[in-house]
């Protein structure tokens, strides 16, 4: 029998949920028959996302970090709580570091003393085009100058170089400090900065974090950085690092500031370290309360001692650390996930989540069936911050009252039915029914949800109606 519930006027209780003597009337209206309707169009849907966090999950949360530093823990005491079992330790040299700038079908550059062993001169602009068998460096007026498989260019000692163009991450005609290789990739010029592993740093740490934050966390920001530097290789021969967040954000100079060259400093040379050995540090913005296992985040990796989920008690600081909610019409809905849609929507079903409990696994269900997808390809088809989110469909279909019903739906004041489904719901909660009028929804009634997450509410007058329940807003749909 369909669970049925009169609409009403009457005013909620003040703690937001109806009087007493008012759920009992609409328990017992489940009872009562449902006049004969009419059939109705395909049910509408709308899906409502809930979230945490900002990231992959896996490793260290910078603002958890952030969140430690401002209750006074050091660099040291803040890593050994994200990489699970580790230690630091000392580099015994300083190693070189290649990152790619960007790719254009010209390089263009200034402050160079060399190119290829060619004297030039620094107060000059110089071009780098693709030639037959390498690169050409050509003067400003386009004259072409030398040609090599590559080409090293260098500005004087203790000097940058600007190179002009926009970055990956975002720098336009940014100042470089170290070298410059420019190479043949693909259709265009690649521009490959190569420099010292601690001048690397500088220009990420500011990339990656505010430099405003307290000394501990840029500290802890420059031993994440530098270990992932020499732990990770992006790039194949030509180079090691993107300058964007496929890697570490890397803005050259216009990332240093006294602070956190300060805390670059004075970690000089430190990394973190497993069984003796510097390991991959991931980190990212925001956990959302618990970090991740990185075989739950990154897909079939393999398990890490270090990079296990964790309570992260402070990141609450982040604005990311809860966020939504984010409503899909069907409409949406069909253009995001329209190909793991089998007939029409029901809802979304996690079928399993990690430590943090980011999604692993989850089942987009039709009517006509379901299709299982991942946690991180939900992230990318919905556009989310994070993988740790929760999912909730309402669908409403509007019944109107037959012909032979229409005269008894008068005397009892029904313009028709509200019925659907909600998932998840649980049997035995309550539902909201709501009308618009004089500017905003109004609440009518509450409703018992059925089994399935299945509702059916009458509602007295013509006018738009919607379902809610525990925050998730149904379709507006109109009666009567």
């Amino acid at each position: 029998m369909p669970h049925v519930a009169q609409a009403s006027t009457a005013t909620p209780a003040a703690r937001g949920g109806f009087p007493l003597s008012m759920r009992r009337l609409a328990m017992l209206l489940l009872a009562a028959p449902v006049l004969a309707c009419a059939p109705a169009a395909d049910a509408a849907t709308k899906l409502t996302i809930r979230g945490a966090g900002y990231g992959h999950g896996v490793g260290m949360s910078q603002y958890g970090a952030y969140g430690y530093a401002l209750h006074l823990s050091s660099y040291q005491s803040i890593l050994a709580h994200y990489y699970t079992g580790t230690a630091l330790g000392q580099l015994s040299s300083t190693p070189s570091v290649r990152v790619l700038l960007h790719t254009g079908s010209t390089q263009r550059f200034r402050g160079a003393l060399t190119a290829g062993g060619r004297a030039l001169s620094p107060r000059r602009i110089y071009g780098v085009t693709r030639g037959r068998a390498g690169v050409v460096l050509r003067s400003s007026s386009g004259k072409a100058l030398l040609t090599a498989a590559q080409l090293r260019v260098d500005p004087p000692a203790g000097q940058p170089l600007r190179v002009f163009g926009v970055t990956t991450s975002g720098v336009r005609d940014g100042l470089y400090r170290g070298g410059l290789v420019l190479a043949r990739s693909g259709s265009g010029v690649a521009a490959v900065n190569v420099l010292d592993l601690e001048s690397y740093v500088r220009g990420v740490v500011g990339g990656e974090v505010p430099a405003s934050w307290p000394t501990e966390a840029l500290k802890t920001q420059a031993v994440a950085a530098r270990t992932y530097a020499i732990t990770t290789h992006s790039g194949g021969a030509l180079f090691d690092q993107y300058a964007g967040v496929s890697s570490q954000v890397y803005r050259g100079m216009a990332a240093e500031s006294p602070a956190t060259d300060a805390a670059v400093a004075a970690t000089r040379g430190v990394v973190v370290t497993y069984a003796g050995q510097p390991v991959t540090t991931y980190f990212f913005s925001t956990s959302g309360g618990k970090t991740e296992d990185v075989q739950n985040s990154f897909l079939g990796s393999t398990p890490r001692p270090w990079l296990r989920g964790t309570i992260d008690p402070f990141d609450s600081v982040s604005p990311k650390h809860r966020w939504g909610p984010l409503r899909l019409s069907g409409a949406q809905l069909r253009g995001r996930i329209g190909r793991w849609i089998k007939g029409r929507f029901v809802g979304i079903k996690v079928l399993q989540r990690g430590f943090s409990p980011r999604i692993v696994r989850a089942a987009v269900i039709g009517t006509r069936g379901r299709t299982t997808v991942t946690g991180p390809q939900l992230r990318s088809a919905f556009g989310l911050y994070d993988t740790w989110a929760s999912f909730r469909a309402v669908s409403t279909v509007v019944r109107t009252p037959a012909a032979g019903a229409a005269r008894a739906a008068a005397a009892g004041r029904v313009a028709g039915h509200l019925s659907g489904t909600i998932a998840p719901a649980r049997a035995g909660t309550w539902l909201t029914l709501q009308r618009f009028a004089a500017g905003r929804w109004r609440t009518q009634a509450e409703a018992i949800v059925g089994a399935g997450g299945r509702y059916d509410v009458s509602v007295g007058r013509p006018g738009s109606y919607r379902v809610v329940y525990r925050g998730a807003v149904g379709p507006v749909t109109r009666a009567g």
